[in-house]
């Protein structure tokens, strides 16, 4: 009897612990794990068009882009992607800095919404390198 209660109660803590986060693209996501790191973050010196098409091409050559949007609640020049990476919702947000710095943003989440950094880290790179061979 007392296992059983011990597992209810086990069941209910990880109900509990999980929950909606925000993802970089300023919508929300379920996830287990609500405090590990979720995403990368890279600074180039290029223009928010420049590297918002890199990400875009990213997206494409790894999975499908589901969305495209701009939020407008910042005053600084902002763009966002929404699509899927080997079975992963991928979140892409594109800001510009100043000027002439651009960051790019980049978070991936499991069906089960479990943080995947490795991808996170590869798509990264690859923005990197796109906007380098260019």
């Amino acid at each position: 009897m007392k296992l059983k209660i011990f597992a209810v109660l086990a069941g209910a803590a990880a109900v509990i612990a999980a929950g909606c986060v925000q993802t970089v693209s300023d919508t929300n996501s379920f996830t287990f794990t609500p405090a590990a790191r979720d995403s990368v973050a890279g600074r180039y010196n290029r223009s928010v068009e420049q590297v918002y098409t890199a990400a875009k091409d990213v997206m494409n050559a790894n999975g499908v882009l589901l969305t495209e949007y701009v939020p407008h609640n910042y005053t600084n020049e902002v763009r966002s992607l929404e699509g899927r990476v080997s079975n992963h919702k991928v979140w892409i947000r594109v800001a510009e800095i100043d000027p002439k710095v651009t960051q790019v943003d980049v978070e991936a989440r499991t069906k089960m919404g479990r943080v995947d950094i490795d991808l996170v880290h590869e798509l990264e790179k690859d923005i990197a390198l796109k906007l380098a061979a260019e």
